[in-house]
């Protein structure tokens, strides 16, 4: 069975937020249900893509973990895969809603380096897809990104 990044945002968004070890709890018990193995969900794929971000809980949640949590992202259309509904009665994991202005501002960050990145490596495919997770994220969470787009813009075209 494999989940995909929209999948895996459905999940996470269920609870608000989850550590990358209970999505993957989450992820095998949808198997277990399914009476499938579980080929593991590929949450570094997903964070790339910006389907899924990961943060820092002390200043976004009220969640206490030792662990980073991940949030569905602002390019994700979650959706709940088969039997999604059933996790918070299964797994051991409280509710929570993270901050998205701080949420943003950590995603903004991450965003501003990736870009930064990409035009350094001139990776015209990154850059392309920069662009269009920079209007993803401004709707997504109250960030600013014209500067940075801009940035972009002049790197794709040359």
């Amino acid at each position: 069975m494999e989940l995909t990044h929209d999948e895996l945002a459905g999940i996470v968004d269920l609870f608000g937020a989850l550590s990358p070890s209970e999505l993957a709890v989450a992820g095998d018990e949808l198997a277990f249900k399914r009476g499938a193995e579980l080929d593991g969900p590929d949450v570094d794929e997903a964070l790339t893509a910006y389907r899924l971000v990961a943060f820092d809980p002390d200043a976004i949640t009220d969640r206490t973990t030792d662990e980073q949590l991940l949030a569905a992202g602002p390019t994700a259309f979650p959706a709940l895969p088969d039997g999604a509904e059933d996790l918070p009665h299964i797994l051991d994991v409280d509710a929570c809603t993270p901050d998205r202005a701080a949420l943003g501002a950590v995603v903004e960050e991450r965003f501003r380096a990736d870009a930064a990145r990409a035009v350094a490596e001139d990776d015209h495919d990154r850059i392309e897809r920069l662009l269009d997770v920079s209007y993803d994220l401004e709707t997504w969470a109250p960030v600013a990104l014209d500067g940075v787009r801009d940035r972009l813009d002049t790197a794709a075209g040359d």
